[in-house]
């Protein structure tokens, strides 16, 4: 999928989020950042929650950081509220 899936989401190219980039590295974190771009955008869980398919409690169970919510829905999330997810080596090493 190449953009986001609501409507609402199209406003961070005109915001600009390409030129920044926060690493996460646990669930709290991550759902942090979610929570954060979600409301920037002016979306409520409920919004979030219908377009990427699952209800509102499995959004409030992955922007408060609870282990065992799918990689899927993660992904998901992330995408509808424009933010990309990546990996990268450690240190840049490349190795």
């Amino acid at each position: 999928m190449d953009r986001p899936i609501c409507d609402k989401c199209d406003r961070s190219v005109a915001l600009g989020y390409a030129s920044w980039m926060d690493y996460v590295n646990t669930p709290t974190a991550l759902g942090v950042t979610l929570r954060e771009r979600r409301r920037h955008l002016g979306l409520t869980q409920d919004d979030l929650a219908l377009a990427i398919g699952v209800n509102r409690k499995v959004v409030g169970q992955l922007e408060g950081g609870k282990r065992g919510v799918r990689l899927e829905i993660a992904l998901n999330a992330a995408n509808a509220v424009g933010l990309n997810v990546g990996v990268e080596t450690r240190g840049g090493s490349g190795s």
